[in-house]
């Protein structure tokens, strides 16, 4: 089933007019910036810029965003496979990829419904022509802001059903909000979700690897984003605040959750030839690079999943 909008009047932001409007190809999108990191193409000269200063100041730091998208992959492997949740709530989405939640839930659970949610009009064009259900399932797309959770709920509605167990997916997306506001639109997510929910969870933090996460920080700072850098026990919060039971292996450096070894550089690059690789700017040869060489100095992500009880 194709995508719907989550909106009343699909056509008044459906059009290209209104997005192209909307799209500000002056400051760097986080959302966008995600997909340099990723290997896409869905990005801009500044959200490349902010990228390659990000890149600069820790040079295998796109290892935190290969590893965030990893651990995405074996979390919902896990919800769908063993918790019997057939629901999932991803905001802060992000561009299309491979492996995108809809792909992983429903090799598993076919008929499995799916509500991304997102507030950049670049990903909301991608969206909706790339997001697509198989035929049993469905999948949404809400342009909304994670600080406005009684919207997201109210539009999530209209596909997922709220009195049955969801997953909700907050994959690197907390800490571009400040603590203020962060707990609080937490606490107001899950208390939404009915008893056997399920949150996956994943943040940066600055107890890991200090040094080299404060300068990364800051180029973004410098363009202009909210960044919050959380230790472990901030980041517990959004458990513990809300009486979540933590899954094994808890709150853990993201490569260390349910690890399989599994390398997600892309097949079509396998054939690609040292000789070009090393032609490429920096921000570009990363897709090429494996991620299985990861070590604990490379990894300033935490990541967790939990379930309400």
């Amino acid at each position: 089933m194709a995508m719907t909008s989550g909106s009343d009047a699909p056509n008044d932001y459906d059009s290209a007019e209104q997005l192209r409007r909307r799209i500000d190809t002056t400051k760097a999108h986080p959302a966008r910036v995600y997909d340099v990191f990723l290997g896409g193409k869905d990005n801009y000269p500044v959200d490349r810029d902010a990228a390659a200063a990000a890149l600069a100041a820790n040079p295998r730091g796109y290892l935190d965003v290969r590893h965030n998208r990893d651990f995405l992959r074996r979390a919902v492997n896990h919800i769908a496979g063993e918790t019997g949740i057939r629901q999932f709530l991803d905001i802060g989405t992000g561009l299309p990829t491979q492996e995108n939640v809809h792909q992983i839930a429903q090799r598993i659970v076919p008929d499995a419904r799916v509500v991304y949610v997102d507030n950049d009009p670049v990903v909301l064009a991608h969206a909706r022509a790339l997001l697509t259900s198989g035929p049993e399932g469905r999948t949404d797309y809400i342009d909304a802001d994670l600080r406005d959770p009684a919207a997201i709920l109210r539009d999530a509605a209209g596909t997922l059903d709220l009195a049955e167990p969801v997953a909700l997916v907050l994959v690197a997306v907390l800490h571009f909000v400040e603590d203020d506001e962060a707990y609080g639109i937490v606490k107001h997510l899950v208390d939404a979700l009915p008893s056997g929910s399920h949150v996956v969870l994943s943040h940066l933090t600055s107890d890991l690897n200090a040094e080299q996460i404060a300068k990364v920080a800051k180029t973004y700072k410098d363009r202009g984003f909210s960044f919050v850098l959380r230790e472990h026990a901030e980041v517990l919060r959004f458990i513990t605040d809300n009486g979540l039971e933590i899954v094994e292996p808890g709150l853990v450096p993201v490569h260390h959750w349910r690890p399989d070894n599994a390398d997600d550089t892309l097949a079509a690059h396998a054939d690609a030839s040292p000789e070009f690789v090393e032609g490429l700017e920096d921000i570009d040869k990363i897709r090429y690079r494996s991620i299985t060489d990861v070590t604990d100095a490379d990894i300033n992500v935490y990541a967790v999943v939990a379930r309400k009880p």
